[in-house]
């Protein structure tokens, strides 16, 4: 098998698809052999992690053994670290919060002014929040509760045709004025939501968000009490500083446009595009900016060349992570640095081919979810489109070129 046909079985698509990407990438960088190297690479650290797992039994079933094990020792390291932490409580999270703040070590955010995000309850009042903690009205509700929280719980109090309409007649009416630069706001949601958002959270696994355009990032309270929590709930929150960051600066470059409000809205949306043309001289990258595997598996545009600023943020995350391990001696996370975009087939106990991730988050969800036997690779196969754009590109011009371009929803080269 060639290394063509190789990392196209791993993208699940056509080694056609490669081939083509490789000979434009090549006419346009002039950079030759990228994807024999990086299966190479694959190849070197798959073998360098399997010999620090002791793990010389490459069944598939072995091989995700050995990287759940070892992530229950991180998870545990990380928990005894980070003195227990209690998911219910800002408090019992201030350990974990603060180590997050400082390896994130993200900026001041351009965000909503709070008078306007005050404006935006007044315009539109939340009945279902408002009659699910008993108040008259949208007045009273402002006066009693934290705007953060409040707004948290938009997404699982109120309807999505509420949403919808809300934002839709709110947000385009937005200015450059209405932001101003803030501090991340990183809080665990008072246990009054926890009920309330019980119809949101159907599984622990789904507690922790963010709210782009106010730089905030929640967690609904739920104890920490399964392997692999602390470290799931302690890697989202890096991955969402680093998404809220992202999207201030996408804000920020928008102030300087036109139609801010209508850009706003359609940052805020995730929307991708349905297809990109073919580049009449050149490449087209398609941006996803959502991970489109997690609605459907077989979305066309999973298989055609593109960058995903998700995996970008993970890749961030995972590189935080691996650091903090660098720094204490009973911690070894630098196991999981680079690893985001590594993966292979591997065969069963039965004979069959299967694709094993090694990204850590892929394998944090599936030690979370242990029970429901949920597998995830798609993590590592976004991760792994972006690593094939960085080495033709260079890894500085992934994110600079995604920004630049991320309004038309594709990147020319």
């Amino acid at each position: 098998m060639t290394s063509q046909e190789k990392l196209a079985k791993i993208f699940r698509t056509k080694a056609q698809v490669i081939l083509e990407m490789e000979e434009k990438m090549s006419v346009i960088t002039g950079k030759k052999n990228i994807i024999e190297n990086l299966m190479k690479e694959n190849e070197h650290r798959i073998k360098k992690t399997l010999d620090l797992l002791n793990c010389h039994d490459c069944q598939a079933e072995k091989v995700s053994q050995a990287l759940i094990r070892q992530l229950q020792e991180d998870d545990q390291a990380l928990y005894e670290l980070f003195r227990k932490p209690s998911g219910t409580t800002t408090e019992g999270l201030k350990t974990l919060f603060n180590f997050a703040l400082e390896l994130a070590n993200i900026k001041e955010l351009f965000v909503l002014k709070k008078e306007k995000a005050e404006e935006f309850l007044k315009t539109n009042p939340p009945s279902n929040t408002i009659k699910a903690l008993g108040y008259k009205g949208v007045e009273e509700l402002l006066e009693k509760e934290n705007l953060n929280e409040v707004f948290s719980a938009l997404r699982f109090v109120e309807t999505k045709e509420w949403m919808h309409k809300s934002f839709d007649s709110f947000y385009p009416k937005l200015k450059p004025d209405d932001f101003e630069k803030r501090r991340v706001d990183l809080r665990v949601l008072s246990g009054k939501w926890l009920k309330i958002a019980e119809k949101f959270v159907k599984k622990k696994y789904h507690n922790v968000s963010h709210l782009k355009e106010l730089g905030v990032i929640f967690v609904i309270p739920l104890k920490i009490d399964t392997p692999g929590e602390t470290l799931r709930v302690f890697s989202m929150i890096l991955h969402y500083l680093h998404e809220v960051d992202f999207y201030s600066k996408l804000f920020e470059r928008a102030s300087k446009g036109r139609e801010f409000g209508k850009n706003i809205i359609s940052l805020l949306k995730g929307e991708v595009l349905e297809k990109v043309e073919p580049a009449k001289k050149g490449m087209n990258w398609l941006i996803v900016q959502r991970y489109l595997a997690k609605d459907n598996p077989e979305d066309a545009r999973l298989f055609i060349p593109h960058v995903n600023p998700e995996a970008l943020h993970w890749q961030k995350a995972e590189q935080n992570i691996s650091h903090l391990g660098k720094r204490f001696d009973n911690i070894d996370l630098e196991m999981w640095l680079e690893l985001d975009w590594v993966g292979d087939y591997f065969k069963t106990r039965d004979g069959k081919g299967v694709l094993v991730s090694f990204d850590l988050v892929d394998n944090v969800m599936a030690l979370v979810q242990k029970e429901e036997r949920i597998k995830y690779l798609y993590h590592q196969q976004e991760a792994l489109w972006n690593k094939v754009f960085r080495e033709y590109m260079g890894d500085e011009n992934l994110e600079k070129l995604v920004i630049e371009n991320f309004g038309k929803g594709f990147i020319s080269l």
